[in-house]
C-alpha cells in the first residue's frame, strides 16, 4: 500500500510539472492570466541572448548564457524580450548589425541560426520564463525593414550603407507598407519561424509555452503621416495572418506609443483589432529630449512628471479597448551620460523605481498595466575602454551596435539597480518587504548578493538557519 501510495504521489507530482510546464499566457480582459491567475511581471530585453548559443567558444557562450539566465532567475525576472533574427548582412545607415544573420539573402534562410533561439528558449522553459519575440524591426541594426527595401530595389547599395539623415530615414522607412514585395518577404520569414520545430526541446514554437507572445515587429513606425493608412492596413493584415497560424500565442505590434503612431488616434485604432492581444509603449527620456544634453540630474523632475504622462494617457486606451498593456522598454542613462561602467546609477535606480512602483500599484488594484521589460540587460559583458561602438569580435550588451557600448545596459555589478528590480519583484510576488535590499557590506561581490537573495527567498518558505538571526539585520 506504502509504495502505491508512493507511486500515485510521483505521477501526481509529474503531472503538476507538467501542466506547469504547458501553460500559456492568457489575455482575459484587461489582465494577463497565467495558470489561472492574474498574471503580473518584471522582465528584461535580451536580444542578443540567441546570439551566445552561436558562440563556438563556449566560455563567450553556452556557460555566459546559462549564467545570466540563472542570474535574472534569481533576480525575479519572468519575461525576456527576443529579436527572431537579423535580416541580411553588413553595414546599414554606417554601422555594423547585429548577425549572424537569419535571412542571408532574399527569401534564404540559414536552419543554424535559430539553433540559438531553440537552446535559449529550452534554457528559459527549465526557468519557468516566458519569451516576447519581435519577427523584424523598424530599425537599421538587425536588418528589418530596411533590408526588404534593398532586396527589392527600392533603397541602392551606396545609400544603403552609408549614414542617413534622420528625414532619409523617414522617407525610405515609410516605403515599406506600400511595397506588396516586402511586405511578401517579411511574411516569409514570420512564417519560417513560427513553423519552426525546436531542434532541442522537439516542440514547435506555435506549441511552446516558454513563447508568451509574437510582436510584429520593433518599434514599427508609418514614419510619415502620408503612410499611416498603408501601415494601419499592414498591421492588420499581418495580425491576421500570424493569429491564422498560431492561435495559442498573444499577438502584439511593438510599438512605442504615440510617439511612434504619429498620435493618440492612431495608437488606439491599431490596437482596437481582434487579432491585437495587448498594448505595447516604450519610454524614452532621453530620446525624446526630456532632459538636456548630458545633464540627467537637472531633468529629473521632468522625466518622472512626462513620463507619468505618457503612461497614463496610453493606460486610459488599454482600459477603453480593455486590453493589457506593457511598458516593453524604458531606459536611462548612467550620471552624467556616462559610458563607464562604474558610474553611479543612482538617478536610474530613481527612476526604475518609478516605473516599478507603477507596475505595483495596478497589481495591487488589478490594473491594466500587466509587465514592465527594462532596456536593457548587458549581463557579464564591459564596455572596451576608450572605445564608444562595437566592433566585431567585443562582447554583446544589451545596447545594440549603433549605439554607445554601456549606454543603456544594467550589468550584473549594478548592484543598486538590482536591488530596485528584487523590491519590485518580491511585492509583486507578495513577498516580504525588506528595509535593506543588499547585504551590510557595499562591497559584497555578486555572488554574495545572489547567495543572500536566495536565503531570503528560503526564509520565506520556513528554511532554518544554523545561526541565530542571520537575516533579521
Amino acid at each position: 500500500m506504502k509504495k502505491n501510495f508512493f507511486l500515485i504521489f510521483i505521477l501526481l507530482a509529474h503531472c503538476q510539472e507538467m501542466e506547469a510546464q504547458s501553460s500559456f499566457v492568457s489575455v482575459k480582459g484587461h489582465q494577463f492570466f497565467l495558470n489561472n491567475n492574474p498574471h503580473y511581471y518584471v522582465g528584461t530585453n535580451y536580444w542578443y541572448g540567441e546570439l551566445l548559443a552561436l558562440e563556438k567558444d563556449k566560455k563567450r557562450g553556452i556557460e555566459r548564457l546559462k549564467k545570466e539566465l540563472d542570474f535574472l532567475q534569481h533576480h525575479g525576472i519572468t519575461n525576456l524580450r527576443l529579436v527572431a533574427g537579423a535580416e541580411g548582412s553588413g553595414k546599414v545607415n554606417g554601422v555594423v548589425r547585429i548577425g549572424p544573420p537569419l535571412q542571408t539573402e532574399k527569401g534564404i534562410f540559414d536552419p543554424k541560426i535559430l539553433k540559438g533561439l531553440d537552446v535559449l528558449l529550452d534554457e528559459m522553459g527549465k526557468r519557468n520564463m516566458k519569451a516576447v519575440i519581435y519577427l523584424s524591426n523598424n530599425w537599421e541594426w538587425s536588418g528589418g525593414f530596411l533590408q526588404y527595401l534593398k532586396w527589392n530595389g527600392l533603397i541602392t547599395d551606396s545609400i544603403f550603407q552609408r549614414k542617413f539623415k534622420w528625414a532619409e530615414m523617414g522617407d525610405y522607412i515609410s516605403k515599406f507598407y506600400d511595397c506588396e514585395k516586402c511586405k511578401e518577404d517579411y511574411l516569409k520569414q514570420v512564417t519560417y519561424v513560427i513553423d519552426h520545430t525546436n531542434s532541442v526541446s522537439k516542440i514547435k514554437y506555435k506549441d511552446d509555452p516558454s513563447i508568451m507572445a509574437w510582436e510584429l515587429a520593433n518599434e514599427p513606425r508609418p514614419m510619415r503621416g502620408a503612410s499611416i493608412d498603408s501601415y494601419e492596413k499592414w498591421i492588420q493584415s499581418s495580425s491576421a495572418f500570424i493569429k491564422s497560424k498560431d492561435s495559442n500565442h498573444l499577438i502584439t505590434l511593438g510599438v512605442e506609443g504615440y510617439m511612434g503612431t504619429e498620435n493618440l488616434d492612431v495608437f488606439e485604432k491599431i490596437h482596437d483589432d481582434k487579432n491585437v492581444d495587448y498594448l505595447t509603449i516604450h519610454v524614452w527620456p532621453k530620446n525624446w529630449s526630456w532632459f538636456k544634453a548630458n545633464d540627467v540630474a537637472g531633468g529629473m523632475e521632468t522625466v518622472f512628471s512626462k513620463s507619468l504622462q505618457y503612461i497614463y494617457a496610453h493606460e486610459d486606451v488599454a482600459r477603453k479597448l480593455n486590453k493589457p498593456i506593457v511598458i516593453e522598454e524604458f531606459g536611462l542613462p548612467r550620471n552624467n551620460n556616462s559610458f563607464d561602467i562604474n558610474a553611479s546609477t543612482s538617478l536610474r535606480d530613481s527612476f526604475y523605481n518609478r516605473m516599478f512602483t507603477e507596475l505595483v500599484n495596478n497589481k495591487n488594484g488589478n490594473g491594466v498595466l500587466g509587465g514592465e521589460n527594462f532596456w536593457a540587460y548587458g549581463g557579464l559583458a564591459k564596455p572596451v575602454k576608450d572605445q564608444t561602438y562595437w566592433k566585431a569580435g567585443d562582447q554583446y550588451m544589451g545596447d545594440p551596435p549603433m549605439e554607445e557600448q554601456g549606454l543603456n545596459s544594467v550589468f550584473n555589478g549594478d548592484k543598486t539597480t538590482w536591488a530596485i528590480i528584487d523590491s519590485a519583484g518580491d511585492k509583486l510576488n507578495n513577498k516580504t518587504n525588506y528595509d535593506n535590499d543588499l547585504p551590510v557590506d557595499r562591497n559584497a561581490t555578486t555572488q554574495t548578493i545572489s547567495l543572500y537573495h536566495n536565503l531570503k527567498n528560503l526564509q520565506l518558505k520556513g528554511t532554518m538557519f544554523g545561526h541565530q538571526d542571520d537575516l533579521a539585520y
